[in-house]
Order: C-alpha cells, then structure tokens, then sequence
C-alpha cells in the first residue's frame, strides 16, 4: 500500500514536533530544578555553588549568584566594622581608666589606694561582663527545633509576660491574623527573642504591646511585636543590631544582635520595620 506523499511528510513534521516538545519539556524541567535550588541556596546564605557556563540561563544563574555574593561581602564587612568599632570604644573605656589610675597610684603616695583599688575592681568587673556577654554571642547553641503552633506559642508568651506586665501598667494582646499558623523551631529560642522585645518596648516606656501574626504573600510566617513607646531614632536604625552597641546606662548591646542571630539560625530574619512617634513595630519573619 502506497502512503500518500502528504501524509509522509505529515507524520514526520509532527515526530518533529513531539521530539522537540518533549525535548523543551525535560529542558525547561530541568531548569526549574536549577532555579530552584539556588533559591533554596540564596535563602540559606549559600554562595558555594555554581553552574557550568554552557548555556546562558547558566551564566544569567552564575551572574545573580555573583551579585549576591558581592553584596553579601559587603555587608558582612560592614558588620565587623561596626562590630570592632563598638568593641574597640567598649574595651578602651574600660582598661583606659584602669592603665591611668593603676600609674598615678604607683607614683602619688597621697592617694587614697583603697578607693583606687576599689575603682580598678569595679572596672575589672565591666570588662568581664563585657566578655561574658561576647561569649554569649559567640557560642549560641544550634536550634533544636520542632513543630510548634503559633497560637500556643504566644500562649505561652503572654502567661510569661502578662502578669508582671500589668503590675507595671502595661497591657500585652495577641491577635492572629492567620489562623492555624504552623512553625518549625527551637521553641525556647524564639520565646526569649519575643521576651527580649517586649523587655525593650517596656524600657522605651511603652504601656501598650500588642502582637499578630500572619502568612505574609510570600507565605512566610511573620509575627510582629508592636509597641507606642518611645521610637528607635532613625541614626540608630542600622545600628541597634550591631553586637554591644547600647544607648542605655546599663545595658550589654546584646539582646537584639542575639535576637537575629537566632532568627538567621532559623532560616529567618528579625527587622524593625517602622519606628515613629506612634509605634515602633520589629518582625520575625520565618
């Protein structure tokens, strides 16, 4: 039986086209795969891959990572500029007085060398709780973490908080804008970085501290801790998370600094996200 010339040529164009697409398929298939293992990799702070130069997705993939990690570099410059510049004025405002006191009590016999010692003691002692604090951020333990609702999660929250919250005139709510939102984290950790939050919002005088949480478009899980007390000033945006950096009398410049390092060890991320007159407003975005 003789095929039709037509219907040769017919059956071949469309081998043709069912080979090519299935080929576009496996190729677009594949990738997929790509893109979304760098993003995956992105998420996670990862530079140390990279595409063969084969085919110009691959170098357009090449290329982003570059920028990332660029961008990445300078940042974490940045970070341990500021964080050896903070070191620097902490440790020189402690051992300056100490070198100087220690001379003059080795040179004047009139002073008082009890209330020398004494000052030399005390200052001995900031340094130490300088370094303490150092250590604490250095050798924060790994997350160990587990599905946790977020609602009983700020349960527990607020039965830590509300009691001493209210001898102090300070009302806390929790409100959740997405219900039966689930995490996955080192419960304890998370819990001392909403304490830590609500402790500065209470030292910035706030007397109403109101919490919610939601899936975000990303579908990323946010809680955000909202306070009207006193704001962040705007200079001190980018500095408040730098290690040791402190504007109270008292304070270690730690607790924000941890309270991120926390959050990054969750694949994660703590912001302040608006700081004016009205409120001041910090986001754990997981």
């Amino acid at each position: 039986m003789n095929i039709p010339s037509w219907l040769y040529i017919v059956s071949i164009v469309s081998g043709i086209a069912l080979a090519s697409g299935i080929s576009i398929y496996l190729v677009r298939k594949h990738d997929t795969k790509k893109v979304s293992y760098m993003m995956d990799a992105l998420e996670d702070g990862e530079m140390n891959f990279r595409f063969r130069d084969n085919s110009s997705l691959n170098r357009a993939l090449n290329r982003i990572r570059g920028i990332f990690a660029r961008r990445n570099a300078v940042n974490e410059a940045a970070s341990w500029s500021k964080l050896f510049r903070v070191m620097t004025h902490e440790i020189m405002n402690t051992v300056a007085p100490i070198a100087s006191l220690s001379e003059a009590l080795s040179q004047d016999d009139t002073l008082d060398v009890k209330a020398g010692l004494e000052t030399i003691s005390a200052s001995s002692k900031d340094l130490i709780r300088f370094v303490e604090s150092y250590r604490s951020v250095m050798k924060l333990s790994p997350p160990i973490r587990k599905a946790v609702m977020v609602d009983e999660l700020m349960e527990r929250v607020l039965k830590l908080n509300r009691s001493r919250l209210n001898e102090q005139g300070v009302t806390i709510t929790y409100k959740s804008i997405t219900p039966d939102l689930l995490v996955f984290i080192d419960e304890s950790q998370i819990i001392q970085v909403l304490n830590n939050l609500i402790k500065n919002a209470v030292q910035a005088e706030a007397n109403s501290i109101r919490i919610s949480a939601e899936l975000n478009s990303e579908d990323r899980t946010i809680i955000s801790v909202t306070n009207n007390g006193k704001p962040v000033p705007l200079y001190q945006h980018d500095e408040i998370f730098v290690p040791f950096y402190t504007t109270k009398q008292n304070g270690t410049g730690i607790g924000l600094s941890l309270s991120r390092q926390i959050m990054t060890r969750h694949n994660g991320n703590l912001t302040l996200v608006q700081s004016d007159k009205n409120t001041t407003t910090f986001a754990l975005m997981f």
